[in-house]
């Protein structure tokens, strides 16, 4: 089966790919000539990975499936939430986004988060959406080098390691996008034909 990934992040097309099954062909938006920049304009996660999935499948004529994630922290009102590409203003810059939580949260001593993924799928004229959380709490300072985004100050719930510090198959065991992906690849092996 040949499946679109409305993502032009070769870091979650890998994350992804390393956990699907060999007879599912993912295919990028770069793959199906797709370079368009798709609008995030819904205020919502699901809204926003929908828009995506919405776009390929009547534009390019595929199944396809798009994510959309964000790190909602408690004690800032579950910001930056749908905006957590862009928290810390254009041009994104995982740094720049950093920075502006870790400033936001100096003063507060509840650190909890949550990263939510959520994805929407669009197979044979059906949409479906699967969801992903993995509660944690917002280190102080960045730890590791690997991962992307906010990995290096996000602690996951029950680990003495950031993200950033794990390998992406300890990762995605366990990440919001690990979970949201492992529904959607068992939905996927259930409804193959």
């Amino acid at each position: 089966m040949k499946l679109v990934f409305a993502t032009n992040n070769l870091h979650k097309l890998k994350e992804v790919q390393e956990m699907l099954s060999d007879d599912i062909e993912l295919l990028s938006l770069k793959d199906i000539g797709c370079f368009e920049e798709i609008e995030e304009t819904a205020t919502t996660l699901e809204g926003n990975a929908k828009l995506k999935a919405d776009y390929v499948t009547s534009n390019y004529n595929y199944n396809c499936f798009a994510d959309d994630t964000g790190l909602e922290v408690h004690s800032l009102d579950g910001e930056p939430g749908v905006y957590s590409a862009r928290y810390g203003g254009e041009p994104r810059s995982s740094e720049k986004n950093i920075s502006k939580i870790l400033s936001n949260l100096e003063d507060k001593n509840n650190r909890k988060g949550q990263f939510r993924t959520i994805v929407a799928l669009n197979l044979n004229t059906k949409s479906y959406n699967f969801e992903g959380v993995c509660k944690g709490e917002i280190l102080k300072s960045e730890t590791g080098n690997s991962g992307f985004g906010y990995d290096s100050i996000f602690q996951p719930e029950g680990f003495s390691q950031s993200f950033a510090e794990m390998s992406s198959e300890e990762k995605n065991k366990i990440s919001h996008r690990g979970i949201a992906v492992q529904k959607l690849v068992q939905f996927l092996n259930n409804h193959s034909d």
